[in-house]
């Protein structure tokens, strides 16, 4: 099987390539630096030639609004376009977990416009909601939240996910029939974000949970916690850490 991986050069989608060769699949990795721009639409068509499924993980640089949405917009209509003329016959597409949740935040507004620019493309589809990285917590989420050696977490709880648990869930996917709906991925343990960011913090560093807002905005508590129908990744925080 032919899987065409948008965005296939980033964190995720290097990782994916690599599952769907393990599986045996031709996996195509489509961005900027192979000469496809799905944004333009340049090279999508020679890119998706013969592709059966196509798996979008891009990410904007911009984390302003307006060009966010635009990005995730204009990106999922030439996907979805190009899809329609190659004849693909499934459309992946990576999202978050708790979007009307946390619909206060300007980025999960524009995730909100990706799904819905999916649903109209006419392209069988899956979008898979999936709850933050372990990684995101020492990567983005303590950084934005430091201030001086004080780390102030929002009072929340999360369901984060190894992110090469979410990697072989999104193979398996993509090797399925579309569901033309959402299905949420997760990994297996809710944890409150502040003791989650205690254990990743760095020496020195005193973290509380001060009742702040979540990148600026007030969302409920269990906003990045997923139903319980969603599917559950295996490895655990600990595990994760150990590794």
């Amino acid at each position: 099987m032919k899987v065409v991986v948008a965005g296939g050069t980033g964190q995720t989608g290097r990782l994916l390539i690599e599952a769907l060769r393990a599986r045996g699949h031709e996996a195509v990795p489509a961005a900027r630096s192979t000469g496809v721009d799905a944004f333009t639409g340049d090279g999508l068509d020679a890119a998706l030639a013969g592709a059966d499924v196509v798996v979008d993980v891009t990410n904007p640089v911009s984390r302003e609004e307006r060009a966010t949405t635009e990005f995730f917009r204009v990106t999922s209509e030439n996907l979805t376009a190009a899809e329609g003329r190659a004849g693909v016959r499934h459309h992946v597409v990576l999202s978050i977990v708790g979007l009307e949740r946390g619909s206060e935040l300007p980025y999960y507004r524009a995730k909100l416009a990706q799904e819905a620019a999916v649903r109209t493309g006419g392209v069988p589809y899956t979008i898979v909601r999936a709850t933050q990285f372990f990684e995101f917590i020492p990567d983005v989420l303590i950084p934005a939240n430091t201030d001086g050696d004080v780390v102030r977490l929002a009072p929340l709880r999360m369901q984060p996910i190894a992110l090469s648990d979410l990697v072989g869930i999104l193979v398996e996917i993509a090797e399925s029939a579309p569901v033309d709906g959402t299905v949420e991925v997760a990994g297996p343990e809710v944890l409150l974000l502040d003791e989650a960011g205690r254990q990743l913090a760095a020496p020195g560093q005193r973290v509380t949970s001060d009742g702040r807002p979540y990148f600026g905005a007030d969302i409920p508590v269990d906003a990045l916690v997923a139903d319980p129908s969603a599917r559950l990744g295996t490895t655990t925080f600990a595990q994760w850490r150990a590794a």
